[in-house]
């Protein structure tokens, strides 16, 4: 069987010290947070979580899951991600994605939503210069700037892994050109498969070799004794979250049920190429330490 690593999503704000610890302690391989400037509910900057979990933490690696890049500018980006490297010891992940579910943040950050695909790839571009030349002189369409160095640089050589999340075309030609790994939401073991055929592909039309690329996956996850209670807990929770009806959704994009379930599903993302699997908890507060000791004990094991 082939090894995974499992990454857990923090799931609140007001703990973050304690559930890093936890995340370390029980064995995931990554800590990971998500972001927007607004959403439907509160939701926090992945790049401060994780800054706060860096020093609560000695080995986990920290990912953002994602980093809306369009709405930052990307020379202040590249800065904020290596300091984020350096204060973690090299630990640091940079999850990216271009967002736009919720078009009034883009509105209140004054960004074009129809420019976030492009203000992505350029951004990417800036950055990865940024993070591994010095005196870097950059003309673009929205970035432009004479000899600037970022020092202190990130630790990681050449640079942190860059992870593109998405679920369309132009996220996999993303991932294939400018990143490391690939990490889909709201995706079928079937779409997995298909996506990584793609970025393999648009990889050969970019003459890049994707030999040491990681496949991976990003996934609300609901653990019980009781199957039904599980699938009802994972759609309401995940439904609240985006605003929509998870009732009909639940069967193919969440993954929940006992534990003997999830690892059998899990095992189909496995055999579709997923190595990396960044689990999202979709339970309610009261019952996550319950949810985390079903995963540590029962699921995580049976990938190690």
């Amino acid at each position: 069987m082939a090894r995974v690593d499992f990454g857990l999503s923090l799931s609140a704000m007001t703990t973050v010290a304690s559930f890093a610890r936890n995340a370390e302690a029980i064995g995931f391989e990554y800590l990971t947070c998500g972001e927007h400037l607004m959403f439907h509910g509160p939701i926090g900057n992945s790049l401060i979580a994780l800054a706060a979990a860096a020093t609560a933490t000695q080995k986990i690696k920290l990912m953002s899951t994602i980093v809306l890049v369009p709405l930052y500018g990307a020379a202040m980006l590249a800065k904020m991600t290596a300091v984020l490297d350096v204060v973690s010891g090299g630990r640091y992940h940079f999850g990216i994605g271009v967002g736009g579910e919720f078009p009034r943040e883009f509105e209140a950050a004054g960004v074009p939503v129809k420019e976030r695909g492009p203000r992505t790839n350029e951004a990417l571009e800036v950055i990865t210069r940024l993070w591994t030349e010095k005196k870097v002189t950059f003309s673009g369409r929205f970035n432009n700037f004479n000899e600037v160095t970022i020092d202190p640089p990130p630790v990681q050589k050449p640079h942190p892994p860059i992870w593109v999340a998405g679920r369309q075309e132009s996220a996999m030609k993303r991932a294939a050109k400018y990143a490391q790994g690939w990490l889909p939401y709201m995706y079928t073991p079937e779409q997995l498969a298909a996506s990584i055929e793609k970025i393999n592909q648009f990889g050969r039309q970019n003459g890049r070799d994707l030999s040491g690329f990681r496949h991976g996956l990003f996934i609300f996850t609901s653990v019980y004794k009781d199957r039904d209670k599980a699938r009802e807990v994972a759609a309401r929770q995940v439904g609240r979250n985006y605003a929509q009806d998870f009732s009909q959704k639940a069967g193919r994009y969440l993954l929940f049920g006992t534990p003997e379930d999830c690892v059998k599903r899990l095992n189909e993302y496995v055999a579709a190429g997923a190595r990396t699997v960044v689990i999202a908890n979709a339970c309610p507060r009261e019952d996550l330490d319950g949810n985390l000791k079903l995963i540590a004990e029962e699921i995580l094991p049976a990938f190690r």
